[in-house]
């Protein structure tokens, strides 16, 4: 899915190009650990890992990546379970839509969103092969990383 998103080529960055960065944004691409074929022991190194990014006290929001074709495992309703006690913004991108009948598609990501508890606009449905929703996804990502006014 991060293919489809045009990343600048970084430049080196050495004491001569030191400057102050007013918005830096990094993304975290972790593992598929609701349907990798990992050891208990790597899945439990992965939750480690993620309950210690949902603490980062600058963390933006989430932009969880779920397999429309899938229900949601234990793993992503705890996932979901932990966002919304850490009040932590979620926008979900359902992937792989082309391998689901585009009449099919609404309905399906109407289940997901129930299953889920997430709103309308939590809720994206995307395909890197045919770039559907790709700019919603782009515009939704935009307005999740805005600086919020307290």
């Amino acid at each position: 899915m991060l293919n489809v998103f045009e990343m600048p080529v970084a430049v080196p960055v050495g004491a001569q190009h030191a400057a102050p960065l007013h918005h830096a944004y990094y993304l975290l691409d972790l593992p598929g650990y609701g349907y990798a074929r990992a050891a208990q022991t790597e899945r439990a190194a992965f939750r480690h890992l993620i309950r210690h990014v949902m603490e980062r006290p600058r963390l933006a929001g989430v932009l969880w990546l779920l397999d429309i074709r899938r229900e949601p495992s234990d793993d992503d309703r705890t996932m979901q379970l932990l966002f919304a006690e850490r009040g932590t913004p979620v926008l979900a991108a359902l992937t792989k839509s082309d391998a689901v009948a585009r009449t099919a598609r609404t309905r399906r990501a109407g289940e997901l969103r129930s299953a889920l508890e997430l709103e309308e606009d939590q809720m994206i449905v995307t395909s890197a092969r045919e770039k559907e929703g790709i700019v919603e996804l782009r515009e939704a990502i935009a307005g999740l990383i805005q600086p919020r006014t307290t």
